[in-house]
């Protein structure tokens, strides 16, 4: 039964000719599939359609070959061939009652046309801005190229109407996008009758968005997405300016969809952004405008959903991360079960497939973009097997995930904890500056376990392999997890390095048990993750000097990929962390560290009293070993199977553990596929000669 506070978010909204059914806005996000795994992304909308989204958006949709952002893998409108896919697509989302959206984009400088190897055309000329600083240039678009640009979206609106979609958002936020490259004068250094004023530069999307409603307005809603401040300096599209260009043409789009500024901004990760983070500069933009708005925040609280539109700052709760994590969050809602939804932790993980060009993933929902490829509902799972009960030791994310899923196929659980508390890695996290959200890993899974009678929890159970053996389990699941190595292993060096016995030396499982250091400390980072920052810190807080030395050429090099890595190296920076990068670590002396630039392999000594060594991680695999070794024994004990599963097997981010354990849950008692494939995919078809 839904809570009547609530009723706002069910309310059917008018989008130019079409309805939504309610304010459930899944707004345009990634997934690392595109064109290259269409079917898996469309299941994945599809699972949203069921969900109860009211509103169902595409990811970024290339609609010309003349702009296209190789090597990322996006979505494709180049010619008629592209529309069934898309089609396929837009009927999954439509299937329950969703809007099907698709987002066009035509990339301009952000786009470098390395696969068609086309002469990327701009606003105006100048070098291709990318994550990956390509050495091409755009020439500017001249008044003929405009027209053309204009029929090209033009033919890609009447080619997203044959392909089912009921609505279109141009692209023109984050940086990327031709629109917010004519809004901007930081792209925009035309002196014709598209640069200079604000209306000169708003000149295009008018037209564009005039030409569009002429084509296809009379079935399909318009909504122009645009950034709410491009946070760029002076000549930047301004939160002031977007307000002027809104006024101005408040009647424009059937919808305003308005972001922050550039991606990092918009979908900066918990350590940095709260929820609800754009509101003030939403603020009064409703005042300039009759048309409704869809903003975003990492909505994750109805509370919070209900506020924004009451408040009316927008008339749409828009979501990309939050629907992953829970493509059931409307219904859960609609349904009276706030406590059942899988609250998104910002941790960004979903946005390194698109980064990395691969399969995206989710720390809370380890089903996304399985829908299809293996079969996986985030909210059913598949029938029990033949056996009856399982002993899950460990209880970190890997554990808790699996013990949850068995309990939901009927499997009777015993989680064997060697500590007082479950979580594992996530409950000490949790508790490191920043990474509070991230306890919601081991909150749903916790609340979810305690509501099945199917489930006993045992503190303080620290097994051996003659104590399993003892039990009688008929499967045995080891989550042990890993401990963080003091030996300096990892990418640098392969084997332990020198190290003078006189020197206090720490790791982040000291750090997080309470054991502290003092005075100057040096962390040396060859993790590349979060794990170092967050350490460097925590120890400023408690009064030490630090430098960290890590022998990347960014501090925290893989966040790049989560959206974080400039926040990260500014925050620590204002801290005062002394930060050395393209060095390494190569002894350990007395009162001092010894460090290699990585490149001509000169030597610097860095005073300190201690180190925090941040390497590597050592898997905690004893159990499962002597388990192995004795597994003649297994028959007579009853036991019909024994794995090893998340950090205890190879450790790695806290969603390959809770997908190990989702995986483990679905597979047990599955029939031995051989050497097929554990997934399905799709192989291009071969053109004809």
């Amino acid at each position: 039964m839904r809570d009547p506070r609530y009723d706002i978010l069910f309310e059917p909204m008018k989008i130019g000719p079409v309805t939504a059914k309610n304010r459930f806005y899944q707004v345009p996000h990634c997934n690392g599939g595109g064109y290259r795994d269409p079917s898996a992304a469309a299941a994945m909308r599809g699972i949203k359609a069921q969900g109860g989204w009211g509103v169902i958006f595409t990811e970024q949709c290339e609609m010309h070959h003349t702009s296209e952002i190789t090597p990322f893998i996006e979505l494709r409108l180049w010619e008629d061939k592209d529309i069934p896919q898309l089609r396929k697509m837009s009927e999954k989302m439509k299937e329950f009652g969703a809007l099907a959206g698709i987002q066009l984009a035509y990339s301009g400088i952000n786009g470098p046309n390395l696969y068609t190897k086309e002469v990327p055309l701009a606003v105006s000329a100048m070098p291709i801005r990318t994550f990956t600083n390509d050495p091409v240039q755009a020439r500017a678009l001249d008044t003929s190229d405009i027209k053309d640009l204009r029929r090209w979206f033009v033919n890609a609106a009447k080619r997203s109407k044959e392909a089912g979609f009921d609505l279109i958002c141009l692209y023109g936020a984050h940086g990327f996008g031709i629109f917010q490259h004519f809004l901007s004068r930081a792209t925009n250094q035309r002196s014709d009758e598209y640069g200079g004023s604000l209306e000169n530069r708003s000149r295009f999307v008018n037209e564009v968005i005039n030409d569009m409603k002429d084509a296809v307005g009379d079935t399909m809603g318009i909504t122009l997405r645009v950034s709410l401040d491009e946070t760029i300096g002076e000549l930047g599209f301004s939160n002031a300016e977007v307000r002027d260009f809104i006024e101005m043409n408040k009647d424009l789009p059937d919808l305003w969809d308005l972001a922050q500024g550039t991606w990092e901004d918009c979908s900066g990760p918990s350590r940095f952004k709260e929820e609800a983070a754009q509101q003030d500069l939403v603020r009064g933009i409703h005042e300039l405008t009759e048309k409704p708005i869809v903003g975003v925040g990492r909505f994750t609280s109805a509370d919070t959903m209900v506020k924004q539109i009451k408040s009316g700052l927008l008339d749409f709760i828009g979501c990309a991360r939050p629907s992953i994590a829970d493509p059931f969050l409307p219904k859960k809602i609609e349904e009276g079960r706030i406590e059942d939804i899988r609250e998104c932790i910002g941790c960004n993980i979903c946005i390194t497939g698109d980064m990395t060009m691969s399969i995206s993933r989710c720390t809370q929902n380890p089903t996304f973009m399985e829908e299809w490829r293996k079969g996986w509902h985030p909210e059913r799972m598949n029938e029990k097997g033949d056996s009856s009960n399982v002993l899950v030791v460990g209880s970190g994310p890997a554990g808790l995930e699996a013990a949850r899923a068995l309990a939901e196929r009927g499997y009777d659980v015993a989680i064997a904890e060697a500590t007082t508390e479950l979580g594992g890695r996530v409950a000490r996290e949790r508790r490191l500056p920043g990474l509070s959200a991230w306890g919601r890993v081991l909150e749903y899974r916790e609340y979810q376990i305690s509501q099945k009678a199917n489930v006993e929890t045992y503190f303080d159970s620290e097994l051996d392999a003659e104590n399993i053996l003892e039990f009688g389990f008929e499967n045995v699941c080891i989550a042990t997890g890993s401990k963080w190595r003091s030996d300096g292993v990892s990418r640098q060096h392969v084997v332990p390095f020198a190290m003078d016995a006189s020197m206090p030396i720490y790791t982040p499982d000291d750090i997080m048990d309470g054991k502290l250091p003092t005075g100057k400390v040096v962390i040396y980072d060859d993790d590349h993750y979060y794990m170092g920052g967050v350490m460097a810190e925590l120890l400023v807080k408690e009064g030490c000097d630090v430098t960290i030395i890590t022998p990347s050429a960014y501090l925290s090099d893989w966040t790049v990929n989560t959206l974080e890595q400039h926040a990260i190296h500014k925050k620590l920076a204002e801290m005062g962390v002394n930060i050395i990068l393209n060095r390494g670590v190569t002894a350990i002396g007395k009162g001092h560290v010894v460090s290699n630039c990585t490149y001509t392999d000169t030597s610097q000594e860095f005073g300190c009293d201690a180190v925090v060594m941040v390497a590597s991680r050592l898997e905690s695999n004893s159990v499962y070993l002597n388990l192995k070794a004795r597994e003649a024994e297994w028959a007579d004990a009853g036991i019909k199977s024994v794995k090893i599963i998340g950090d205890a097997n190879a450790p790695g981010p806290i969603a390959w553990a809770t997908y190990a354990g989702h995986r483990y849950a679905r597979e047990l008692d599955g029939a031995d596929i051989g050497d097929d494939l554990p997934f399905r995919r799709e192989i291009t078809q071969l053109a004809a000669e």
